[in-house]
């Protein structure tokens, strides 16, 4: 019998390789082993609770009432805290009707795409980099893979993109990226922006202008002398040209809390309503009154990510130090300094090792033998589409313990001397 013919979208459609990886990870702890999960770009909420001054503000909005419908673009009074707060830390003015709220930063990034992509369009994006292959799918439109190098911290150049950028419509970018917690340095953004504003001035007045779609969802998250810069502070002309995708996800660890925002030009973010409208991926009535009122509370949110801040950084340090250690050891591995966000970026070159009988051909088999023998769950590159055999790897602290750091690099230091 003939399989169920669907869209030719549901049909074409790659499910997300972590959530796959996930499966496989819940079935060996099922089964009583123990591994130590740093595949997800999320939070243990045991080790990382929201802000308390937050979750006090979303329990009184429910007794409160506040559990109708919001506006269709969020509700007013989050619109106005959303602009003080980015106005006070990064400088950037936005009108309450240039600020689009939504359930995270998923339904928005969508949102962009079908506000401004149409098939056969090309857009532009560096592997790795989180989800942006499956938009473009979504879209019909046409991939312009950046295959991004360790030479600049796995962040796309200028350089790379210039030969495409006449026939572009999208430019999707994110910093600090995911998944390699690597940031854009400023004269690198300074030369892409300098791009994008040529390219438009070329275009005629009735042609479609190409976008920044920039996430800056992580941009609360830098450590050390690391700084966070973006296109619109950093060449003013860019605000034209520039969505941003940001919200409380990972700056809060309020994943499940579902609330996100996007800046824009007016014109698009009223686009971004209207799709967003029909999807309904409204944040909740009460989530976004709390928001609010936790965005104008300064010393709360400043002691939260001051605390938040320390431990995240300690635990991507320790691991850091614990990879150089081994690489200096003389094992095959190496870890790009933390610099922003909750990841760090790893290599494990194993492939052509033996383990006894067994012989690691491939990198799915050297992620495969470390998540056997050490019980390190670790995201590899090629799942943000890079190439599938590139030996590098996303690890997420969100769920890690500090007391699991020593154990953890122990049992990898163990499964790495029994290769040859």
């Amino acid at each position: 019998m003939e399989s169920l013919k669907l869209s030719v979208l549901a049909e074409t459609l790659i499910g997300s390789e972590i959530v796959k990886l996930g499966g496989i990870i819940k079935e060996k702890i099922r089964q009583g082993q123990e591994i130590y999960n740093y595949t997800i770009g999320d939070f243990d909420s045991s080790q990382f609770p929201i802000p308390t001054a937050l979750k006090n503000e979303i329990i009184k909005a429910y007794n409160d009432g506040y559990t109708t419908y919001p506006a269709a673009d969020g509700e007013a009074v989050l619109r106005n805290a959303v602009a003080g707060f980015i106005e006070k830390n990064e400088g950037l003015h936005y009108e309450p009707n240039e600020i689009l709220i939504a359930a995270g930063g998923r339904p928005l990034i969508y949102a962009v795409y079908r506000a401004i992509v149409d098939k056969g369009d090309k857009v532009i994006y560096p592997v790795p980099s989180w989800n942006n292959n499956h938009y473009v799918h979504f879209t019909e439109a046409v991939h312009v893979q950046i295959e991004a190098t360790r030479e600049n911290n796995f962040m796309p150049t200028a350089a790379q993109i210039k030969p495409h950028i006449k026939e572009a419509t999208l430019i999707a970018v994110c910093s600090p990226l995911n998944p390699t917690g690597t940031t854009f340095k400023k004269e690198e953004l300074e030369a892409i922006c300098d791009l994008v504003i040529e390219e438009n001035k070329r275009r005629k007045p009735d042609e479609k202008k190409l976008y920044l779609m920039y996430d800056q969802i992580y941009w609360t998250l830098t450590y050390g002398d690391t700084r966070h810069y973006n296109p619109v502070s950093l060449r003013p002309q860019m605000k034209e040209y520039t969505i941003f995708i940001d919200g409380i996800s990972k700056a809060f660890a309020s994943t499940g809390v579902r609330v996100g925002w996007a800046l824009g030009p007016a014109t698009i973010i009223a686009k971004m309503k209207a799709i967003n409208s029909h999807v309904g991926a409204w944040a909740p009535m009460a989530e976004q009154n709390a928001v609010a009122k936790f965005l104008t509370q300064q010393e709360e949110v400043q002691n939260f990510l001051t605390h938040f801040k320390e431990e995240i950084s300690y635990r991507l340090s320790e691991i850091y130090k614990g990879f150089i250690q081994l690489k200096n050891e003389g094992h095959p591995v190496d870890a790009i300094a933390p610099q922003a966000a909750i990841y760090l970026t790893i290599q494990i070159a194993l492939a052509g090792k033996r383990a006894g009988q067994n012989q690691l051909n491939n990198q799915q088999d050297v992620t495969e033998y470390i998540l056997n023998e050490a019980g390190l769950a670790i995201v590899p590159f090629n799942a943000f589409g890079a190439d599938k055999q590139s030996n590098w790897y996303r690890l997420s602290v969100g769920c890690c313990k500090k007391e699991d750091i020593p154990k953890m690099l122990g049992k990898l230091k163990a499964a790495l001397q029994k290769l040859h």
